[in-house]
């Protein structure tokens, strides 16, 4: 059905349906299409971002591993729909099986004519090939990906242009997460309408998190965008484990901030959560209770991004450890309400100036932390460990 219509027309069905970029940024599926179709190269390419690097979320991971032809379909489409003929599979090598059945799909896929020259008796010729991610978190950013894929460091580099206008070998490349084009085969079987009709106005379709911590049922969760974090964590997986009352919930990994109880009757979705000083991202979600210390909390994750930082802007190499610095010193007993103030300072210097994603977002565990968590850091302050 797809290679008897017009690239146009699946970009229109993608547009209709609302589909956005389930790695985190949410960006329209269909728009991100339509640049690089309408961008001009003689070769163009489309890259699944498979390096699924937050503590705690496995979401692509099990898509890979469980229904890997899920996505090469997805990706086939998408090289039809943005004029590619080839496509690159990103996968971190921490995820060996996942690797394994996609290397198998792939063979599968090839020996039955359905990747290739002419596909189907059609004009239209796609080639997939697996490139594998050495654990730095920074590669999941698109420019530091394109990089890496190229055989360089992963750096990533300023934007614009964007990869959609001069991408991998410096030719239009679309960049999609593993769930965004496992979405697709189903969205063309079931009309872009029909999956409009799920979620909320502005996110539409399901999304699946990834709920860990201290909940009595762990594991990948599938809702409807706009489910509230109430419903997830109390309905779906069964509250606090270990007979104690959950306190919050971090949600988008090192990029993400906390949700407090308070305020658990928030919906999870794009906007909601950006309200509330957190992202969605990819969908990691972790559960404390009561025993949690938010201080300690905030400076796990910002170990984690220093510790990954690749070092190119100074905003995030010098403002992270600078930061890790200052929390250090909190919860070591000797911090001062100065110490408080120049978090918040540094947070936002390094939200304005760093290159990426991974240095602009990752403020946000502190300052949220920071917001609703004030007397957690006052008491620390107050030379209480």
């Amino acid at each position: 059905n797809v290679l008897q219509g017009t690239p146009e027309k699946i970009i229109q069905e993608m547009k209709t349906s609302g589909l956005r970029g389930r790695g985190g940024a949410g960006f329209p599926t269909g728009m991100k299409w339509e640049f690089t179709r309408k961008s001009p190269g003689d070769q163009k390419y489309i890259i699944c971002n498979g390096d699924e690097g937050d503590p705690g979320a496995y979401m692509d991971r099990s898509v890979l591993e469980g229904d890997p032809h899920s996505v090469i379909e997805g990706m086939m489409i998408g090289g039809y729909a943005i004029g590619a003929s080839k496509g690159y599979f990103y996968i971190r090598a921490e995820y060996p099986l996942a690797i394994e059945r996609i290397e198998k799909a792939i063979k599968q896929c090839y020996e039955a004519g359905l990747l290739g020259q002419n596909i189907l008796g059609s004009s239209f010729t796609f080639d997939l090939e697996i490139r594998l991610g050495a654990g730095a978190f920074v590669c999941g950013e698109e420019t530091a990906l394109i990089a890496s894929i190229e055989g360089k460091r992963g750096y990533p580099s300023p934007r614009p242009p964007f990869p959609s206008v001069k991408g991998l070998w410096g030719k239009p490349t679309c960049i999609n997460n593993v769930e965004t084009l496992a979405n697709i085969p189903v969205i063309l079987l079931k009309g872009g309408a029909w999956f409009s009709q799920i979620g909320t106005e502005t996110s539409k379709g399901t999304k699946v998190f990834a709920v860990t911590g201290k909940v009595k049922n762990s594991g990948l969760v599938e809702v409807p965008m706009g489910t509230t974090v109430e419903d997830i964590v109390y309905e779906i997986c069964g509250g606090a484990a270990g007979g104690k009352s959950v306190k919050a919930i971090q949600t988008g990994g090192p990029s993400g901030g906390v949700i407090p109880k308070d305020y658990f009757k928030t919906k999870v979705d794009y906007e909601s959560l950006q309200k509330m000083g957190s992202i969605m991202g990819s969908g990691g979600m972790i559960v404390m209770d009561e025993d949690d210390c938010m201080v300690d909390i905030a400076k796990f994750y910002l170990g984690f991004c220093v510790d990954e930082s690749c070092g190119k802007c100074a905003p995030c190499r010098i403002g992270g450890t600078q930061m890790l610095r200052l929390l250090t010193k909190v919860t070591d007993g000797e911090g001062t309400q100065k110490d408080l103030e120049q978090l918040e300072q540094i947070s936002f210097a390094m939200q304005k100036a760093s290159l990426c994603g991974l240095g602009q977002t990752a403020p946000n565990p502190v300052l949220s932390t920071l917001h609703y968590y004030r007397d957690e850091y006052n008491a620390h302050v107050n030379k209480k460990k």
